[in-house]
């Protein structure tokens, strides 16, 4: 996927090609099994227990076969031509526990692996992998109740479109017909789509299962395409140029109105909350600190921070916000700049959540063990930010 700012571009690469080299290093425990995203009946691609993953492509007439990780690929693996025809290829590292996406290159061009499940992910449909996480339990299928993700169609007089959202309704919201709910826009990254909360970021199990142990209320999630301006990563001016108009008002005037006069919402402030990963986060934070009266909760997940200068210089920000909620991947504070947006002087998240907290915010950090700019920071920061949600 692409990441909005170059800065997040540069974490991410580094973190995908560290597990990406050439060579394939003698000490790989040969335990492989079938990814858990590969399609039904196909063997490769193959994860082991230790996080190395093994590609088998059938490309008899190909010159030329690699497989690329993640943001364009930076990283990949070489793969060798067998006399049966097939390419076979082992990652020289261990990949970070998650999701990742991946393509193979042949011959010059892009294609996606026939073995495995598709995700959009580089403003294209790509090819995904999972390495099992030791804490997937919190977004695991669970035998306990759980909510539907329905897509709904909506009419934008702003784009001359009918757009496309997913809703997710959390248990019990067909039987319960009196009851009403909070509402969380939840917003995906550069490249992505409406589908990746749900399919990527599991975001329904992971509600289902707060849910089911009591860690959180519940509450509605629309899920929206963000994409709005055709600003390309690595465009002159890239994010700098980009225009927040265009979707606020989707967003503002066309989406909330809908979705609070088609589900049975709380449609205040109180009960309202944003939040996005990367380039979601940044938006959350140019359009929820614009509207304080629109949205009382924020979350930024590898998206930006707020510093104590941004919130002083919000009218009533103090009073109506009733929770900063700022996180990332531990390997993404290892990069220097830590996603400042474009343009910006390297701003320390941390530093900054901690003086919000003194001044008296409800300010929320939280860092996600042994990742980076990638869906296991993201599901966890999900987990950790849904049961501070709207707890009046």
């Amino acid at each position: 996927m692409r990441r909005y700012v170059a800065a997040l571009l540069a974490t991410a690469t580094t973190a995908i090609t560290a597990g990406s080299v050439l060579a394939q290093p003698p000490s790989i425990i040969e335990d492989f099994k079938p990814s858990a995203l590969n399609q039904p009946g196909q063997q490769y691609p193959q994860v082991n227990s230790q996080g190395y993953v093994r590609f088998r492509i059938a490309a008899p007439d190909a010159k030329a076969v690699h497989m690329s990780l993640g943001l364009g690929g930076q990283g990949g693996t070489a793969m060798t031509k067998g006399d049966d025809g097939a390419w076979t290829g082992t990652t020289a590292g261990a990949l970070d526990q998650g999701f990742h996406y991946y393509h193979l290159t042949v011959d010059g061009g892009t294609f996606n692996d026939p073995g495995t499940l598709n995700f959009y992910g580089s403003t294209r449909w790509e090819s995904g992998i999972e390495i099992p996480a030791q804490d997937a339990d919190f977004y695991a299928v669970k035998d306990v109740p759980h909510g539907q993700v329905q897509q709904i169609l909506f009419a934008s007089p702003s784009t001359a479109t009918t757009r496309r959202a997913y809703v997710y309704t959390p248990p019990g919201y067909e039987k319960n017909v009196s009851a009403r709910y909070p509402v969380l826009y939840l917003q995906h990254g550069w490249g992505e789509d409406e589908t990746a909360w749900a399919n990527q970021g599991h975001a329904n199990l992971i509600m289902d299962n707060l849910i089911a142990s009591g860690s959180t209320r519940p509450f509605i999630i629309v899920m929206t395409y963000g994409m709005t301006n055709d600003v390309k990563p690595g465009a002159p001016g890239g994010l700098a140029s980009f225009d927040i108009k265009p979707f606020q008002t989707v967003l503002l005037n066309e989406l909330i109105p809908y979705v609070d006069g088609h589900f049975r919402t709380r449609a205040d402030a109180r009960h309202r909350a944003m939040a996005g990963l990367s380039m979601g986060g940044f938006e959350t934070k140019l359009i929820a600190s614009a509207n304080p009266d629109k949205f009382a909760y924020i979350g930024l997940f590898s998206g930006g921070t707020y510093s104590l200068d941004d919130v002083n210089k919000i009218p009533g920000f103090k009073e109506k916000a009733k929770l900063v909620f700022v996180s990332f991947g531990s390997r993404e504070l290892d990069n220097p700049r830590r996603g400042a947006p474009p343009g910006m002087p390297p701003s320390d998240p941390r530093a900054n959540a901690a003086a919000l907290k003194d001044a008296g915010f409800n300010s929320v950090f939280y860092v996600s063990p042994n990742t980076a700019h990638e869906f296991l920071s993201w599901r966890r920061s999900l987990r950790e930010f849904a049961p501070l949600l709207f707890r009046d």
